[in-house]
């Protein structure tokens, strides 16, 4: 009979790092939609660069960018399941971070291109997560993965 802390043991690294990634998005995401935590929270638009409000008053938000980061981590929670599916989102996840920090550094900051909206902070933040997602995957995840499928 196995016990939850067995199955703690049990997890792969890739594991790990996804299952903390996804936490700390989901934390994050949550923490986007608390005023003070939130600076400026009366200016949180849904969806526009005009969203004058900013995570620790320092990382451009809105509404849409707050559920994106609660979508991404729970899809990080969900794929930590398997060492497979936790290698995936770092790698993938990782890729579409360094899409965005290209997105971010192309569009205009008051562009109506820039919908999420992101600001310079956002662009660097974008770029260190994905370079660290994929580092994480790439270190971790070929032997989680490789041991799953055996």
């Amino acid at each position: 009979m196995s016990t939850p802390a067995s199955h703690r043991a049990a997890r792969a690294p890739v594991q790990q790092a996804a299952l903390l990634l996804g936490l700390v998005f989901v934390v994050v995401g949550a923490l986007g939609f608390i005023p003070g935590v939130t600076t400026d929270y009366g200016s949180l638009e849904f969806a526009s660069h005009e969203s004058g409000a900013e995570l620790f008053a320092l990382f451009q938000v809105s509404i849409l960018h707050n559920l994106v980061h609660l979508a991404y981590g729970l899809t990080g929670l969900i794929l930590a399941g398997t060492a497979a599916g936790a290698y995936a989102y770092l790698l993938v996840g990782g890729a579409v971070y360094l899409v965005l920090w290209v997105y971010g550094l192309s569009v205009g900051h008051d562009s109506d291109a820039n919908f999420v909206p992101l600001n310079t902070a956002d662009d660097w933040l974008h770029l260190v997560l994905g370079i660290a997602m994929i580092g994480l995957g790439l270190a971790l995840g070929r032997r989680g993965a490789r041991t799953e499928t055996r």
